[in-house]
């Protein structure tokens, strides 16, 4: 019945369009219900965890079961169990024990049980699934876990069938009516003649595992469907840029498509990988004409789109000669939250800073259209990048940023802290020859970069007193040891006063 259950919840949380229906239902989904459903890829881990302890304890049950099902058989079990083990063996009779014979293989016989054959599909597929599910294997071999993860097919088709062959059997109600058990189990060679001890009679328990997937199973077959007809309309790759350290930026157009800031798509190159999808954060704004991606190479899947794309070539391609892509989404994530609160805290590490692209343009359209009204009223924005390649294709959105809320009086709104946390002894020497100018001599923009990590305590403490009586979100996409810390920092800095600040931490997960 656990494992029935657990069953019935893996497949929700993967339901992409049903999370994202639910996150954009403001009626049936409040901030901290949404909060809730951001976390839905650690839920439906914790819910593959619950269902690998419950088989490991079923399988186990299991083969103690067969094993005493089979010494039944011996002498030393005694008569009661060699007359009940034998039941079955005579024209209409209903047998209690599966294995009605002492000189057989114990595997050979539950190997060609349909429960037998079932449960062992069953376990092979999920000790794959699990294994390739790590994140050694999803990080290094991303193909191997997102292949082997469609092993949830035979997974669950041979867990309806499981329960067909019935054998786990018990004594039926009318036999338990007419053979009376305190009485007949001290009569056994008297079952079947004539008095008061008839034979008994079994019979399997009714499969009922269907009844608890069918309706997930159903929701997620629809899933697909919407997901395959999406990856079948057209998308117009319009522009194609190269940055370094490896980003490759994507400009696509595609009929009726529709976005808010901070959501994300999933990418498939049929020319790459016929089943491969890849998730990537939004980088364009809803207000302009295209939506936009960053990819960083960091694998073969996205090497393959660089070569593809012709990164690698100097001279213009031509439109006809790029890579047909599909593009399923958009889909929510949790920098969606950002506009929902006055303050706001993006961090980010690295390529993490893609969601908050998105952002920082919405806030930038917002404000030159000044008819729209906003609940956000600061934002306060962390990169943190190992060297100065990563700032390059950023720094242009925020030296915008920068300029347009001078002109309009609004310097305060955003304040923004880069952290460049490694160098080399040229640059340092570079660095402090021009320390005393007016831009930074790295980016350009006004706001000096920092060097070495931020101290997170110093950097919530002077938020939270700039904001002693406000609710503040925070947003982070990166690693997951810095995630914990800004996690703990959160916590730390909330007032246990409802009248006080309080810290609404968002990590970015796809």
């Amino acid at each position: 019945m656990c494992l029935n259950f657990n069953c019935m919840l893996i497949l929700l949380p993967v339901c992409r369009n049903l999370m994202s229906f639910l996150r954009g239902t403001s009626s049936c989904c409040r901030r901290i219900l949404r909060r809730q459903l951001d976390k839905n890829l650690t839920f439906h881990r914790m819910v593959g965890y619950m269902i690998a302890l419950h088989s490991i304890i079923h399988v186990v049950a299991h083969l103690v079961n067969v094993e005493r099902f089979h010494m039944s058989q011996s002498k030393a079990a005694g008569e009661l169990p060699n007359m009940l083990s034998c039941i079955g063996q005579n024209a209409n009779e209903s047998y209690l024990n599966p294995i009605r014979s002492y000189d057989t293989n114990t595997m050979k016989d539950v190997l060609s049980t349909i429960a037998g054959a079932t449960g062992f599909v069953i376990t092979l597929a999920l000790i794959l699934i699990m294994t390739s599910s790590t994140e050694l294997i999803r990080r290094s071999c991303y193909e191997v876990f997102w292949y082997i993860h469609h092993l949830s097919i035979a997974f669950f088709i041979g867990l309806i069938a499981h329960g067909a062959g019935q054998m786990v059997r018990g004594q039926t109600p009318q036999s338990l009516f007419m053979h009376n058990v305190s009485h007949c189990k001290d009569h056994f060679y008297e079952w079947g003649e004539a008095g008061t001890c008839p034979l008994p009679e079994f019979s399997g328990n009714k499969p009922a595992t269907w009844k608890w997937v069918l309706g997930p199973m159903a929701l997620y077959v629809c899933e697909r469907i919407i997901r395959f007809w999406r990856s079948q309309q057209e998308v117009v790759i319009t522009k194609v840029m190269t940055h370094s350290s490896g980003v490759l930026e994507l400009h696509m157009k595609k009929c009726g498509f529709k976005m808010e800031p901070g959501q994300y798509v999933f990418l498939q190159c049929p020319s790459i990988s016929q089943l491969e999808w890849h998730p990537f954060t939004l980088t364009s704004a809803p207000e302009e004409e295209y939506f936009s991606v960053h990819v960083r190479v960091a694998g073969d899947w996205t090497e393959a789109l660089w070569k593809a794309c012709g990164a690698e070539e100097k001279e213009f391609q031509e439109p006809w000669k790029m890579p047909r892509l599909a593009v399923d989404g958009p889909f929510g994530s949790a920098t969606t939250g950002v506009f929902q609160y006055q303050v706001s805290v993006c961090i980010a590490a690295g390529i993490g800073v893609t969601p908050f692209a998105s952002v920082l343009k919405s806030i930038w359209y917002r404000f030159c259209n000044p008819d729209i009204e906003q609940k956000l009223e600061k934002v306060y924005f962390y990169w943190i990048c190992r060297d100065t390649c990563h700032f390059e294709w950023f720094v242009d959105l925020l030296l915008s940023l920068e300029t347009q809320m001078a002109e309009r009086g609004n310097s305060h709104f955003l304040s923004y802290h880069l952290f460049l946390t490694g160098w080399d002894e040229s640059q340092a020497a570079h660095i402090a020859l021009h320390y005393d100018d007016n831009t930074d001599v790295i980016t350009g923009l006004r706001q000096k970069t920092f060097y070495g990590r931020p101290n997170w305590h110093t950097e919530f403490r002077r938020i939270a007193d700039h904001h002693p009586s406000s609710s503040i979100g925070v947003f982070f996409c990166g690693p997951k040891s810095l995630s914990k810390i800004l996690q703990k920092m959160s916590a730390l800095y909330s007032s246990t006063d409802l009248r006080g600040v309080c810290f609404h931490y968002n990590k970015e997960s796809f």
